[in-house]
């Protein structure tokens, strides 16, 4: 029997809870007395209840994140059907920022808002020593960096043989960017350097190989980027592969060398470009020089044989296709293997929220609080592009059509691809369930019939891609086409990304 139960629903099972072990972690003596469950949003709010409460736990702590406060929400209710007696505190970003909290706070015995390493602690020993707090709203206290005990022994061989392993060299951000929960930071500060290394190595020892940098600004201080970078290298094998989220404008030189060493398709780098439109950019606070995120984008894509996972945000304030379509063609110009669009969300507590009115930002009331429509754009207009973006990720950022792309986008990419999606959209009625051999039919026929492609061409280039994707079959245009076997390229990256070689 475990007294406390550390538990949250993860989006999938590749994905590890690295809050939960930094909670866990952190408890002292009160590990003996706690286990961690992980679930995902995939299973049932019954069968997850019915895990959690063979613990026959007196105390569960969930966290909450927006992509799985529904399920969350259900869980808490069976929960509490089941078992009114037992003590459910939630804690996580969802839940951090009262007053403006979902339901399931109102269902739950306590919520820590904030840093939970000690909070969580603190109720923990009050609520076993049978004492009640006064409050059930319980504001986590922030921990000095160098008092928190690591979280990275807690992987265990389940962990690093099948899941990502999430780290962090630093914690925060510097920037101010209204979009981001993170605007509410007030730095970034970092882990001792000595220290974390040391773990890395000790999670490389145990065979981990995937390793995601959960660091908002991992590039802020280049010292310490060229030293872990150069830790890396020195551990260099067939399998290793690196994660990290970088400032797009700063790529100094000492930098750049240390990246032109690493094998292709050992690194991906997610990089925030949001928009290049500068009156945006001010408008919600964002520093950023448009001119040195291209320079280095480039430089990026022609010295290096990273994977570039870049970000567009539509619906922001002021946001209208036509700027869109701008900062999307820029973006296009500069050949990353991925453009990932996302569609704004309300997060709770993010500056963002005082435009509300003067720009009319209306969004979705239930998770993932997508924008629905703004003083510039319609609802009309934001389903397009979301379609849009659901296509793109299945055409443009897959890799499965990395020869017929460039006919597709011709000269004028954010248009073309726009009425590539319109018209994919009314031929299926959906972005969801389409089998990979009808995708590429339906790209035929739209090429031919809406874009104006020549026939042959398209047939021309459809084949290749088809060839390369190793399906079987024929496609109906090609029922007479000979077909002759290919293979995509080799490397450490996953699928998707052999897909862009």
């Amino acid at each position: 029997m475990n007294q406390i139960v550390l538990t949250t629903l993860n989006a999938r099972y590749i994905h590890a809870a690295f809050g939960l072990r930094y909670i866990f972690a952190n408890l002292a003596e009160l590990q003996a007395q706690t286990v961690v469950r992980e679930f995902t949003i995939h299973e049932t709010a019954l069968n997850i209840a019915e895990k959690i409460l063979a613990e026959q736990p007196k105390i569960v702590g969930i966290s909450v994140y927006i992509w799985n406060v529904s399920e969350v929400t259900e869980l808490v209710g069976v929960l509490k059907q089941i078992s009114p007696e037992l003590v459910i505190v939630l804690g996580g970003p969802e839940v951090s920022h009262p007053p403006d909290l979902p339901a399931v706070c109102e269902l739950a015995d306590y919520v820590v808002t904030g840093a939970g390493e000690k909070s969580f602690y603190d109720l923990c020993t009050q609520l076993l020593q049978r004492q009640t707090p006064l409050n059930r709203m319980i504001e986590g206290v922030s921990v000095p960096l160098p008092q928190l005990a690591s979280p990275y022994q807690y992987y265990d061989a389940e962990d690093i043989q099948n899941r990502i392993c999430y780290v962090e060299a630093s914690r925060g951000c510097p920037f101010k960017c209204e979009f981001c929960l993170s605007a509410l930071d007030k730095t970034a500060k970092p882990f001792e350097l000595g220290a974390f290394l040391d773990e890395m190595d000790n999670l490389y020892q145990k065979g981990a190989r995937n390793f995601k940098f959960i660091d908002r600004t991992f590039n802020l201080k280049v010292k310490t980027s060229v030293a872990i970078l150069e830790f890396f290298l020195a551990r260099m094998d067939d399998e290793l592969y690196l994660h990290f989220e970088v400032i797009p404008d700063n790529l100094p030189d000492d930098l750049k060398e240390v990246l032109k060493r690493f094998p292709d398709n050992r690194l991906q780098f997610e990089i925030g470009v949001q928009t290049f439109d500068p009156e945006i950019q001010e408008l919600i606070s964002r520093r950023q020089d448009n001119q040195k995120t291209i320079e280095n984008l480039r430089w990026l894509r022609e010295h290096t044989g990273a994977h570039l996972h870049t970000d567009l945000i539509f619906g922001l304030p002021g946001d209208t296709l036509e700027n869109f379509a701008e900062s999307f063609d820029q973006l296009v110009a500069l050949n990353p293997q991925e453009i990932q669009l996302g569609i704004l969300k309300r997060l709770r507590g993010a500056p963002i929220n005082r435009h509300t009115d003067e720009y009319q930002l209306r969004y979705n009331p239930v998770p993932p609080y997508n924008i629905l429509s703004t003083r510039d754009i319609s609802f009309s207009d934001m389903q397009r592009v979301n379609r849009f973006a659901r296509y793109w990720d299945m055409i443009g950022n897959s890799g499965r059509f990395k020869i017929t792309l460039p006919t597709i986008l011709g000269d004028r990419p954010f248009e073309r691809f726009l009425t590539l999606s319109d018209a994919l959209f009314n031929a299926s009625g959906s972005t969801w369930k389409i089998a990979l051999k009808r995708l590429f039919e339906l790209v035929y026929e739209v090429m031919v019939g809406t874009l104006l492609v020549d026939s042959e061409q398209s047939q021309t280039v459809l084949r290749e891609d088809f060839l390369r994707s190793e399906l079987k079959g024929r496609l109906a245009f090609e029922e007479t086409k000979p077909l002759t076997k290919q293979k995509v390229g080799k490397g450490i990256a996953n699928k998707r990304q052999k897909m862009h070689q």
